[in-house]
């Protein structure tokens, strides 16, 4: 089994930070839902601005609220107004690497979404991998 990215929140504004809650990361469900990124489940965060890696779950917000809320050891990473990229992950064999399309949303510094977009990899004959990115959604509906 390999470690492969399932869906990714690219460049979403951090607008809060509450050290004392017990922990995780809050996110808008409209995100979550879009992405692909279920409640309780753990994701890699990265700070664009401090190149902070660390890894917590997720709990959903208010839908509609764009929030992007750091609790708990997680609120010491990233300050408010922070750029982060929020990576969920999922584990597959070599052969099934070619049935995902992880769903990638880029925002603006709103936390509005900017592009949708999804990762492509093929198997060629030869057993080489191939790799692009395209817009919109994997199955040619509106994401």
């Amino acid at each position: 089994m390999r470690k492969v990215v399932a869906a990714k929140l690219h460049g979403i504004t951090v607008t809060g930070a509450d050290l004392n809650y017990h922990g995780s990361i809050t996110l808008d469900p409209e995100h979550c839902d879009e992405a692909g990124i279920l409640p309780l489940e753990f994701v890699e965060i990265w700070n664009r601005a401090s190149g902070a890696r660390i890894s917590t779950y997720v709990i959903y917000g208010e839908r509609g609220s764009r929030c992007c809320v750091m609790n708990g050891a997680a609120a010491r990473t990233c300050q408010v107004g922070d750029e982060i990229i929020i990576c969920s992950s999922t584990y597959v064999e070599k052969y099934q690497i070619a049935q995902i399309k992880p769903r990638v949303l880029t925002f603006d510094r709103d936390n509005s979404i900017r592009d949708r977009m999804f990762y492509d990899v093929g198997i060629k004959d030869d057993g080489t991998a191939t790799f692009d990115i395209h817009q919109g959604s994997p199955d040619g509906n509106a994401l």
